[in-house]
């Protein structure tokens, strides 16, 4: 509710506080919003209201103060909830039709959930006494002063001004700390990156670039996103992986299209082909079902500076990102190598020992594919597209496909989204070494934080894993199929965090991207930026995989694990001799 709407007597009732409330007449210093928290009467000058609204619905902040309740997203502004009864500690509600977030400027938007507004009201300067001895819900020192008014009904009602910047900064000290936490690590990276983390998806930005076909052979390991196709496993270099989304319900058909090519959707304002790895290999189709993914994939260009084609693969079903040592890596057959219909495959990958074959896709041998070229041919050919579906819009937006795809290069991010609860977070791709299983045993090492589960063998090394939920502060949760590890380097170690669920990959459009409020030091250094999505309904909350652990906590780590492989050694030797 916009606080604009003139009122003649230069009041309003309850029910106006909701459709509106006086305009700036010259008396507006003398104006204040009333409302109710816990049984208590308030009121706010009406200045730094911005607007009352009902509750949203807010995404949960990890690291935040307790009376933080979210972030919420206000047509595309992202706004800090903040639960008044939790700050005054006052027992919470469920919120009903009553409850209302007071919108207010104090340098930035900041929500504040009121139990219900009353009405806005015209209060003289001789009405206003100080509030040194008042016995209320909230301390004095939070209360500028006191208003005495007449009742229409008789008797004399008593409004607590409360001072809202006074309360914040006193109860969200972390802000200030954390401004200053966030401006420091910018300096201090400044000289090492070579574009700041204040900048919209800064912090997103690889540390390593995407590699050239030649660089990538000859790297030493391979990092790949595995799929299944009728069951057996496939991989594709994570650098060739643009996204990978759900197989929606609605697939656009095309008449005479290639006989591999299920059809086109709308990802993003561009028109995406589909190319269904099933009929490419000759293995049978099935009914689609909520497991299937699209892995969508950047063929290189046919020529020397074309723009690459994007190309939707259809698969059962997505697996995990997997780190694969050069050494495991081996080249295809030679037999099979020269068969025409194996092509597309460059290499195997030889897993737990032999048991687990990885056939890794070429992306540059794709593209010799006739299906694969019919298909991303579609997408570069305005004449394809279909005049009577929902997509025809989109493909009139592009009326130029490469001008459209070099600034969407430009101008998207490329994360891997998980959950943590009803939560969903954003980390930059190229930081996620791996993702994995949560095995069903972990080693307990001693004298480490409750936060670590423990460690794992992760083919011949050990990685230290810890729960993300009990770091942030969240429930613990019980082990299912779900879950998954995501493989950092942090601090130098390699380190491995639980987390409920992977859900996608996506590319995010850097204008998407908002500075994160920071509520703590510890949740201003971890998650610094927020993603708005799908028409500003859906909000990712974007780390930075840097912070995951501060320096003391990944010191203390490394000096643990340094002391039990130290044991290990020395046991190894007391049994030797």
């Amino acid at each position: 509710m916009n606080l604009n709407p003139q009122h003649p007597d230069g009041g309003a009732t309850p029910a106006d506080a909701d459709a509106g409330a006086p305009a700036n007449d010259g008396s507006a210093d003398r104006q204040f919003v009333t409302f109710s928290v816990a049984g208590e009467m308030f009121a706010v000058p009406m200045g730094p209201v911005q607007e009352i609204i009902r509750l949203p619905e807010v995404a949960q902040l990890p690291l935040a103060p307790h009376a933080l309740e979210g972030l919420a997203n206000l047509r595309g502004r992202v706004l800090p909830i903040i639960n008044l009864r939790s700050l005054f500690g006052a027992a919470r509600r469920e919120a009903d039709d009553a409850t209302r977030a007071l919108v207010i400027n104090l340098g930035q938007a900041l929500g504040f959930i009121v139990d219900h507004v009353a009405s806005v009201v015209n209060v003289e300067p001789s009405q206003i006494q100080a509030a040194d001895a008042i016995q209320s819900v909230v301390r004095t020192e939070y209360l500028s002063g006191l208003i005495q008014q007449e009742r229409p009904e008789g008797g004399t009602q008593l409004l607590l001004i409360l001072d809202f910047e006074r309360l914040v900064q006193a109860q969200f000290a972390g802000l200030q700390a954390a401004g200053e936490l966030r401006r420091e690590t910018r300096e201090s990276r400044g000289s090492r990156e070579s574009c700041g983390a204040d900048t919209p998806g800064a912090l997103l930005t690889s540390e390593a670039g995407p590699q050239t076909e030649g660089e990538r052979s000859a790297g030493e390991d391979l990092l790949l996103v595995s799929f299944t196709v009728a069951g057996q496993e496939y991989g594709i270099s994570i650098n060739d992986v643009q996204e990978i989304v759900q197989l929606p319900e609605h697939i656009t058909s095309l008449p005479n299209a290639p006989v591999h090519v299920s059809g086109l959707i709308s990802l993003r304002r561009r028109l995406l082909p589909l190319l269904d790895l099933r009929s490419l290999f000759g293995l049978g189709s099935i009914a689609a079902d909520e497991h299937h993914r699209i892995v969508v994939v950047a063929l290189p260009p046919a020529a020397p500076g074309g723009e690459p084609a994007l190309v939707g693969l259809i698969t059962d079903t997505v697996k995990e990102v997997i780190h694969v040592p050069r050494r495991q890596n081996e080249p295809m057959p030679g037999i099979l190598a020269r068969d025409v219909q194996m092509q597309e495959f460059a290499s195997i990958c030889r897993l737990d020992e032999g048991r687990r074959l990885v056939s890794v896709i070429s992306t540059q041998a794709l593209l010799g594919l006739d299906a694969v070229q019919e298909a991303a041919a579609l997408q570069l050919s305005p004449g394809t597209f279909p005049t009577d579906s929902a997509d025809a819009e989109t493909a009139t937006m592009h009326s130029s496909p490469t001008e459209a795809s070099s600034l969407e290069q430009q101008e998207d991010l490329q994360v891997v989204i998980f959950r943590l609860g009803a939560e969903e977070f954003g980390v930059p791709i190229m930081s996620v070494q791996e993702i994995v299983r949560v095995p069903e045993l972990l080693t307990r090492v001693p004298k480490t934080p409750s936060y670590v589960e423990g460690v794992i063998n992760l083919r011949g090394t050990v990685l230290p894993v810890i729960d993300q939920r009990s770091r942030l502060g969240m429930a613990t949760l019980e082990r299912n199929d779900r879950q998954r590890i995501m493989v950092f380097m942090v601090d130098g170690m390699r380190t491995g965090f639980i987390v409920d669920s992977v859900a996608e990959v996506l590319r995010i459009n850097r204008h998407s991207v908002s500075p994160a409020p920071a509520l703590s030091v510890e949740q201003g250094r971890l998650i610094t930026q927020v993603a708005k999505l799908d028409d500003n309904k859906r909000l990712v909350m974007l780390i930075d995989q840097r912070q995951l652990l501060d320096a003391g906590e990944a010191l203390a780590m490394e000096q643990a694990f340094e002391s039990r492989q130290s044991q290990a050694q020395e046991a190894v030797l007391a049994r030797a001799a």
